[in-house]
C-alpha cells in the first residue's frame, strides 16, 4: 500500500476518533474544540494524499475508491453531529432564530447528502459506460467551503466569553459558520448541477 492510499486510511480511522470526541461533551474540556481540530486535521489530508498521489505517479484503483469515500464520510459524519449541537449551538442563537436556523441548517443537511448520492449515482453510470469525468474546480470550492463551515460551527460551541461582554463572540462565529454552511449550500447545488450538464452525455442511451 503506498503512501497517498495509507494517508486516505487515516483519514477514516480518524472519524470514529472525531466521534468520539464530539460526545464527550462535560467529560471532556473543550471538547467541540478539540473535535474541530481532528476534523480539520482530517480534512487536510484529503489536499495532502491526492496532491502526493498526482505528483508522484501513485494514482491507484484503491486510492480512487478510499479517497472519495474517506472524504464523504468524514464531511456526512461531521454535518449529521452538528444536528445533535441543538443545545451545544444553536442555543447560543436568539430565541426567535433558534428553531428557524436549526430546520434550515436540517433543509441545507439533506440537500447536500443527497446531492453527493446522486452525484455518486451518476458516476456509477459514467463508469459503468467508460466514461471518465474529471473533477471540477467548483466541486474543490464547495468541498472547502463545507470543511471551513463545520470547522467554525464547531469551534464557536466551545467559545467562552467574559461575562461583561454584552452579546457573546461565539454567536459571532457561530453566525459566521451557519452563513458559511448556507453558501456551501448553495455551491452543492450549483456545483452538482453544472457537473451534470457538463456531462450530460451520461445519461444518453447508446445507439445501435
Amino acid at each position: 500500500m503506498n503512501l497517498p492510499n495509507k494517508i486516505s486510511l487515516t483519514r477514516i480511522f480518524m472519524i470514529p476518533v472525531f466521534v468520539v470526541t464530539f460526545f464527550l461533551e462535560g467529560i471532556l474540556p473543550y471538547n467541540f474544540l478539540i473535535s474541530a481540530v481532528i476534523f480539520a486535521l482530517a480534512a487536510f489530508t484529503d489536499f495532502i494524499d491526492g496532491k502526493i498521489a498526482r505528483s508522484r505517479g501513485l494514482v491507484t484503483n484503491l486510492g480512487k475508491f478510499l479517497d472519495p469515500i474517506a472524504d464523504k464520510v468524514l464531511v456526512s459524519t461531521a454535518m449529521v453531529l452538528l444536528l445533535t449541537m441543538r443545545r451545544s449551538l444553536f442555543g447560543r442563537f436568539d430565541c426567535g432564530v433558534q428553531a428557524p436556523l436549526y430546520v434550515a441548517t436540517v433543509v441545507c443537511v439533506c440537500i447536500i447528502l443527497a446531492r453527493e448520492l446522486i452525484i455518486s449515482a451518476f458516476r456509477q453510470i459514467a463508469a459503468t459506460n467508460g466514461i471518465v469525468m474529471a473533477a471540477e474546480k467548483l466541486g474543490k470550492y464547495k468541498t472547502a467551503c463545507q470543511d471551513v463551515a463545520i470547522f467554525i460551527l464547531l469551534l464557536s460551541a466551545d467559545i467562552s466569553t467574559p461575562a461583561s461582554y454584552a452579546v457573546p463572540w461565539g454567536v459571532y462565529v457561530a453566525w459566521f459558520g451557519v452563513v458559511l454552511f448556507f453558501l456551501a449550500t448553495v455551491l452543492t447545488i450549483w456545483s452538482g448541477i453544472a457537473y451534470v450538464v457538463k456531462n450530460k452525455q451520461v445519461l444518453k442511451d447508446k445507439k445501435d
